[in-house]
């Protein structure tokens, strides 16, 4: 018999730190890593490239069905994003592209045709997702689910800090307004709310360093 190939399913609200974890558990466990969260982006921002209104489900879908996208890094391990054959790291990560990432993610028929496109991405030695509905819908058999989570104004500050790093302008005010918004439109969907799974493991960072979230992390999986 095969032995099914292991996935981590990172999941939790905007600004929770589970790009960064899933990132870094990842790279200790040698496993691929999907960024569930970038696809909805990519789609949102292909969709503005071709003028088409992110309320236009069909047109929406049928854009996530084709996108052109490949996930690469930088020599010093930090991310790179490729759209077609356009770089659009710094672009995916913009607020704005978020807020239209939360929109199209509403959508079920986009849901459905990059619900395949997620599960590709489970390849041995071992997969760790991360996203909103990784343990809930799209990996519901994962080993390890993790639902990790702050406080909103821990996640607004570290999402300031982060954009503010990256040399973007942005107010901490409207960031929180932001995140309260998507917290709200994520878990009112009717479509893979964002919850966690029945069988997850909470796991709260506020005030826990990256290093310490990590490590926790680690360790459950040593337990599987």
């Amino acid at each position: 018999m095969t032995t099914p190939v292991p996935v981590i399913a990172i999941d939790g609200p905007s600004g929770s730190g589970k790009g960064t974890i899933a990132r870094r558990v990842a790279a200790a466990l040698g496993y691929h890593l999907l960024d569930s969260g970038a696809l909805y982006r990519l789609t949102a921002m292909a969709a503005a490239k071709r003028g088409v209104q992110l309320d236009d489900a069909e047109a929406v879908a049928k854009i996530a069905r084709c996108l052109d996208i490949r996930f690469d890094s930088h020599a010093d391990g930090s991310e790179r994003i490729w759209l077609a054959d356009e770089d659009v790291t710094h672009e995916v990560r913009k607020e704005s592209t978020g807020a239209g990432a939360s929109t199209v993610a509403a959508i079920p028929a986009v849901r459905e045709a990059l619900l395949e496109r997620q599960r590709a991405f489970q390849k041995a030695p071992g997969l760790v997702a991360d996203g909103r509905d990784m343990g809930t819908h799209v990996f519901t058999t994962a080993p390890l689910k993790v639902f990790l989570t702050a406080s909103a104004e821990e996640r607004a500050k570290r999402r300031y800090k982060q954009l503010k790093d990256k040399g973007m302008d942005v107010s901490l005010a409207a960031l929180s307004r932001d995140i309260e918004d998507r917290d709200r439109r994520d878990s009112e969907r009717s479509v893979a709310p964002l919850k966690p799974a029945t069988d997850a493991r909470m796991l709260d960072s506020s005030g826990l360093s990256i290093e310490a979230v990590t490590k926790t992390v680690l360790e459950w999986v040593a337990e599987l």
